[in-house]
């Protein structure tokens, strides 16, 4: 089952083994507290119960990800992108955290902040949870893309 979600037009259901959620969101600490929220609520709707190791999971990533897109990837007027998907394979299920934001110079790096820092760690925390993790640059406008993914198994 598919499920995408346009802030312009209602969600749409069809058959796939995929299912999916899109949404733009203001760059701001309100917005990326949206997405957390919406991220962990479809979750539970595909079947990935609140206070679940997944869904905690992958709402955590989501925060950490949503909030460097505001902090470090905000552009005044523009705003960030969220995708979500999940693709069921045998024997496992993955499920991909998608953040783009339009700005380009500033490429999110993996380094350890000073033990005293009050701040750097996010990156470290998606490191740590996810399976897998990037970047990849946007081609058709400034910016780029921070994912993660993590492997579960198969959602009975």
């Amino acid at each position: 089952m598919k499920s995408t979600t346009h802030p312009t037009q209602p969600g749409r259901e069809t058959n796939s083994a995929a299912q999916e959620f899109d949404m733009r969101f203001t760059s701001t600490p309100r917005g990326a507290r949206l997405a957390r929220h919406l991220v962990s609520h479809r979750l539970h709707e595909w079947g990935h119960s609140y206070n679940t190791t997944t869904n905690d999971t992958v709402t955590l990533l989501t925060a950490e990800l949503t909030a460097n897109a505001v902090r470090h990837g905000h552009v005044p007027g523009r705003d960030f992108h969220l995708h979500l998907a999940i693709n069921a394979h045998v024997g496992s299920t993955t499920i991909r955290i998608e953040v783009t934001d339009t700005r380009t110079e500033r490429m999110p790096t993996l380094a350890a902040p000073s033990p005293d820092a009050e701040a750097g760690r996010g990156l470290l925390l998606v490191a740590a949870l996810a399976t897998r993790w990037g970047t990849t640059p946007r081609t058709s406008a400034p910016g780029k893309t921070v994912w993660a993914e993590i492997n579960t198994p198969p959602n009975p």
